[in-house]
């Protein structure tokens, strides 16, 4: 290729990557189906990205290291406190569940796909593997509750370098396998799985204890740390890989787990790099894989295809989280859920193309094994998709309007709120960089998050089963603004909230104020500084409740002008923050939460005026 066409090629995987990532989440469509969609359009069928011509030998290289930085990412995002929930269950499917889902892959790939026994045992230990780069955007749509979301999350991470090792190790056993030797092909496949993982484990050990000694002696300037990571991950995954074959992608996920969760050096700035360089990595590499396939051979699967995506999703998956998770105590509607939620993503993808391309030197069906794997990505990213939501709804989950809160502030003020939100059972959750805010708010019985609100891998981190509303309470007026618009992706404008910003005199602050994001929650004049000034003078949460003999003109007259209702919980159980742009029409039935100035013992007894519920 020409310096123009490669120019054109490169730019174009890149534009086409970010592009369809946006379009996918302004349509809030799972991005993988437009990657896939892009990469087959730009490549085999209108033959702008050639990824053969345009890189060459270095397709493989490129591919295995691009994995690496996504894997260790996505092991930054997990968090060693959740095993103390849900480690039997997770154990249980890491290692009984792959067996199943592999043994079962492997007799659809002979019986449905007409595939040789060594390709179909190639093929079922790449699917082992479940998509994070999926999971987890569908988990933070669903929310679901309990602890479904982090078991779908450590499995889908850590289980990614464990089918990846299988299919290494079964693909060096074909041989074996050809000449029906399957003792010694079985024997020497599980010593040199435990050969992998035990030498990735400890290069990733060492290189974490190695790298976070650098990072507290401050020997890499704070500009460096992140790129120096980066370079660190590359060269650890290199040196364990020449070490033991593919165990570099065990030390790079050993190494993202150490790092996250130690607590001596702070690494959430490495990981925020780390997550956009995996978006761009992610991005582009589907981009490069699926600009590979052959659409023929797709098409030449035909109902074969279907049918083996089928059998996967309600056969392989039910079983493999049935028979694992027996006796782990999960619920019914957790183990049902489970079954259902098992998309492949990029690791499928990559590792089934690199094997694709050594296949091609044999007589084994190369592009028809490609091609099931691709069918088996978009079929499940498809179904779980569209579906998972749904059922997570009708197993009482997930909430198609869920009621509970997510505030920005761990301050006394944001605290009082919360506590009398929970009373009624609201569930709510506290985000704030203040450890002694938060260690107070535990104290008081609340669910808090140590993160910075406008931290990305804070979206990653928080469990917000049952959260569906976000109101920032911060003394920040910016950070409340880009707080409120970050996540209005994912609770929409009508369910952002934020403080009003002092404007008062300021005729270039008022300005400013017009121009920020989020539903003014409150009234104009509840800015932090007036509702810190209230909590301090002594004003409390009061929670009253309207009947047909103490409606709202009752309540006003008991508490007076300076009573400021903040939410309201009417009788189904919804609850309404009040806004400026919209009037609440109050009635019997509801419950209003209002931040008076008398302490609770100078307000009259709920049964002397029925005000207090």
């Amino acid at each position: 290729m020409n310096e123009p066409d490669v120019l054109t090629s490169l730019a174009g995987m890149f534009v086409l990557g970010i592009g369809s990532q946006w379009i996918a989440s302004r349509i809030r469509l799972p991005s993988i189906l437009l990657l896939l969609t892009a990469g087959v359009i730009a490549g085999p069928v209108l033959q702008w990205i050639n990824p053969d011509k345009l890189l060459g030998n270095l397709v493989l290289p490129i591919v295995s290291l691009s994995i690496a930085v996504i894997l260790f990412e996505g092991s930054m995002s997990l968090r060693l406190s959740d095993l103390k929930a849900i480690g039997r269950p997770l154990a249980m499917l890491l290692t009984v569940g792959v067996l199943v889902t592999w043994a079962l892959s492997t007799i659809a790939g002979i019986w449905i796909l007409n595939f040789p026994f060594s390709v179909s045992l190639l093929l079922g230990s790449i699917l082992t593997v479940t998509g994070p780069t999926v999971i987890g955007p569908m988990l933070r749509d669903i929310r679901p509750t309990g602890s479904t979301g982090p078991i779908a999350r450590w499995e889908g991470i850590v289980i990614d370098p464990i089918g990846a090792v299988l299919a290494v190790l079964v693909y060096g056993a074909q041989e074996a396998l050809l000449r029906g030797d399957v003792q010694n092909a079985a024997t020497s496949a599980l010593q040199g799985f435990l050969g992998t993982m035990f030498a990735g484990s400890v290069v990733g050990l060492l290189l974490s204890v190695a790298l976070l000694q650098l990072l507290a002696r401050h020997w890499v300037p704070d500009h460096l740390q992140s790129p120096f990571t980066l370079a660190v991950v590359i060269g650890g995954f290199t040196a364990s890989n020449l070490l033991s074959h593919e165990s570099g992608l065990v030390a790079v996920t050993v190494m993202g787990l150490l790092l996250a969760n130690q607590k001596r050096v702070p690494v959430r700035h490495i990981f925020e790099f780390k997550e956009s360089l995996s978006v761009l990595l992610i991005s582009s590499l589907f981009i490069l894989l699926t600009a590979r396939l052959n659409p023929v051979s797709l098409l030449k699967l035909g109902w074969r295809g279907i049918g083996f995506v089928t059998f996967l999703i309600l056969v392989v998956r039910p079983a493999c989280v049935w028979i694992s998770t027996i006796g782990c105590g999960l619920k019914k509607s957790e183990r049902i859920f489970l079954s259902w939620l098992a998309p492949r993503g990029i690791v499928a993808a990559a590792v089934a193309s690199v094997f694709a391309l050594e296949m091609q030197r044999t007589s084994l069906p190369a592009e028809e094994f490609a091609a099931a794997t691709f069918m088996v990505i978009i079929g499940t990213v498809i179904v779980y998709g569209l579906t998972a939501g749904i059922l997570a709804r009708k197993l009482g989950l997930s909430s198609a309007n869920p009621q509970g809160i997510l505030i920005a502030s761990g301050h006394p003020g944001a605290r009082a709120i919360a506590v009398a939100l929970v009373k009624e059972k609201i569930p709510v959750v506290l985000v704030d960089k203040n450890a002694q805010n938060l260690s107070v708010a535990r104290m008081e019985g609340l669910n808090v998050f140590h993160a910075d609100i406008l931290s990305e891998a804070m979206h990653h981190e928080i469990d917000l089963g049952g959260i569906g509303r976000f109101l920032a309470l911060t003394p920040n007026v910016e950070v409340n603004s880009i707080a409120a618009r970050r996540f209005s992706e994912l609770f929409g404008r009508a369910e952002t909230y934020r403080l009003s910003s002092p404007t008062q005199g300021h005729d270039r602050r008022k300005i400013a104020s017009d121009a920020l994001f989020g539903r003014v929650a409150f009234s104009e004049n509840a800015t932090y500084e007036y509702l810190d000034r209230r909590f301090e003078s002594g004003a409390v949460i009061k929670r009253t409740r309207l009947t047909d003999e103490f409606d709202f003109d009752d309540f006003r007259a008991m508490y007076g002008p300076d009573a400021l209702v903040l939410f309201v919980l009417d009788e189904t159980g919804r609850l309404s923050i009040t806004t400026t742009d919209r009037e609440i029409t109050y009635r019997a039935g509801q419950t209003l939460f209002a931040l008076t100035d008398l302490p609770p013992e100078q307000l009259p007894a709920a049964e002397d005026s029925g005000a207090q519920r």
